[in-house]
């Protein structure tokens, strides 16, 4: 008696605790996508840019045969300047691409030990008319059928709770 209630207090707080982590983790997407689009454009690059074009406009307007010296002298100092923005980007790009990877080991380290956890336990239960053709597909190891519902395994309720987050997040960063 004290076992099916243990196993049902753990059943009660599963499926929310699991969702939870499934959604930590697209924020945590999300918020590596943000400072990927948003965070490249930092003080640094604006201003070399800024000084590449700038660079270029003064050697633009220098056309006549007595300035063509400095006019080169400026597009190889702005060619220069490419060359120290491109090196930033790489360098700020090879951070995030670390970052990302990271936080994929990291998810499929959580995801793994989930499953190990609530292999055989049902995570959450639902009722058999609702999923009626499904029913057993989202089960999987975690009981089957018992008292006209549907008792949902690990493997589906990740599946579902991804699918959920990630539906919000792509609904969110619109």
């Amino acid at each position: 008696m004290e076992d099916e209630a243990t196993q049902e207090h753990q059943r009660l707080f599963a499926a929310p605790l699991i969702f939870l982590i499934v959604a930590a983790f697209q924020f945590a997407y999300y918020c590596l996508d943000h400072f990927k689009k948003g965070g490249s454009d930092n003080e640094k690059e604006i201003q070399l840019r800024a000084e590449i074009k700038q660079l270029l406009k003064e050697a633009g307007s220098m056309s006549q045969p007595s300035t063509f010296a400095q006019a080169a002298k400026l597009k190889r100092l702005a060619a220069a300047k490419e060359k120290e923005l491109s090196k930033y980007q790489n360098l700020y790009h090879k951070d995030n691409v670390l970052y990302s990877k990271v936080l994929l080991i990291l998810k499929y380290f959580t995801y793994g030990v989930l499953v190990i956890w609530f292999w055989r336990v049902p995570v959450a239960s639902i009722s058999q008319q609702l999923v009626q053709p499904f029913g057993r597909l989202l089960s999987l190891k975690a009981g089957g059928v018992q008292n006209n519902s549907v008792m949902i395994g690990i493997i589906s309720w990740l599946v579902v709770s991804a699918r959920v987050c990630r539906f919000v997040r792509r609904a969110y960063s619109k």
